[in-house]
């Protein structure tokens, strides 16, 4: 009977995988089960932060056929794990600006072109990434390259926070992706308490003036002179304002119905599960359990705070310098990216003070410009530090 147990002892302890655990993959279990339950039942970004877990999870198991990489053994090649080759979306850099096509499929710029203004705001709210790098960038444990792709997490981004971390800091792709997300989902908690301790009641109560109508040809020479433009200055941006106006023209021009619903769903929803596994699996616990990925949550927290007060006190600015076409300052909260979500908020906080003031196309203008204006960013920073 002992030799049996013993049998079975060294089976356990050498063609399993139990013999591989490790204290970091049981503390990483822990650190997935939290996420699990923001996703699942938070439902904080779910859409995203669901597969990076299960990624996260994975890559905290030991397992074959799934991320090592192929190998010649006695002239035979063999073949590498499954997501060894589906990663290659993020290291190539295919993901992201695919994820931008289906954006720019559901985005509608009419609210921007219609009061161009607005663009400044969204430019306003970008301050969190500079600010955000120079923190981390002084704090010394970042090098520019880190801070930088830190600094895109204010612009409330995940996907170019995952492209430019793959072109600066690929090693912390996993935690930035984690605090974007997670604080993209927090959105309606973090800027609330910002905006009105910025704004005065009477300021909340601003109604603007109704926005014109925007016709189709001025929706598709929006797209391709703005594509045009970021990419002769910001060339590195390119994939992604590329991708984000092809999937915004296929929308406004009308006759690609069904290339426009498939970026609008069938594209982006299987896109979007390649690359939150992908991110999920850089999370093992030598990656992610560091002093670093605390650093970066907390960070992550500035970063959204400062974007949303730049863009609320540049509306208040605005106002000072034309009273006469007064901005509802809520609005320049929604020029970080999460869209439609920050409009969103700019809508409820507003309509708490005023039931019937409705902000939310205009909180559209500053929230699509805050798309464009993070991927500038995001090429600015790879350009000169990549």
């Amino acid at each position: 009977m002992t030799g049996i147990f013993e049998q079975f002892w060294i089976m356990m302890t050498t063609t399993t995988g139990f013999s591989q655990i490790t204290g970091g993959m049981v503390m990483m279990w822990a650190v997935c089960a939290v996420l699990f339950y923001c996703a699942i039942v938070k439902q904080y970004e779910p859409l995203l932060l669901l597969p990076i877990t299960f990624g996260a999870l994975l890559a905290n198991i030991p397992t074959m056929g799934v991320l090592n990489e192929p190998f010649v053994d006695n002239l035979v090649h063999v073949p590498g794990g499954l997501y060894y080759y589906i990663s290659q979306g993020i290291h190539l850099e295919l993901f992201p600006p695919i994820i931008f096509l289906g954006v720019g499929a559901l985005t509608d710029f009419g609210p921007l072109i219609a009061n161009p203004r607005t663009l400044f705001l969204g430019a306003a709210a970008q301050l969190g990434i500079f600010a955000t790098m120079f923190v981390a960038v002084a704090s010394g444990v970042f090098t520019p390259g880190e801070g930088a792709s830190i600094g895109i997490i204010g612009g409330a981004d995940g996907p170019t926070s995952i492209f430019t971390a793959n072109k600066l800091a690929a090693h912390l792709i996993g935690p930035i992706a984690v605090a974007a997300y997670t604080y993209m989902s927090l959105v309606p908690l973090i800027q609330p308490p910002i905006m009105t301790a910025l704004t005065t009641d009477a300021e909340r109560k601003i109604r603007m003036k109704t926005l014109r109508p925007v016709g189709k040809l001025e929706r598709i020479l929006f797209a391709i002179v703005v594509m045009v433009i970021v990419c002769l200055v910001v060339p590195p941006a390119s994939p992604l304002i590329a991708m984000l106006m092809l999937g915004n023209i296929m929308r406004e021009s009308g006759v690609v119905e069904r290339l426009t619903k498939a970026s609008q769903n069938e594209i982006i929803n299987i896109v979007t599960i390649f690359l939150g596994t992908s991110v999920g699996l850089t999370m093992d616990a030598a990656n992610f359990l560091s002093p670093k990925t605390l650093m970066i949550i907390c960070i992550g927290v500035i970063a959204f705070a400062v974007s949303t007060a730049g863009g609320v006190l540049l509306a208040k600015l605005m106002n000072k310098l034309s009273p006469s076409n007064p901005i509802n300052p809520l609005i320049g909260s929604a020029g970080v990216s999460a869209v439609p979500m920050a409009a969103r908020v700019s809508q409820v906080v507003g309509a708490k003070y005023d039931k019937g003031n409705f902000l939310l196309m205009h909180a559209m203008g500053p929230n699509v410009a805050g798309v464009i204006g993070t991927a500038v960013c995001a090429g600015y920073f790879i350009s000169r530090l990549g």
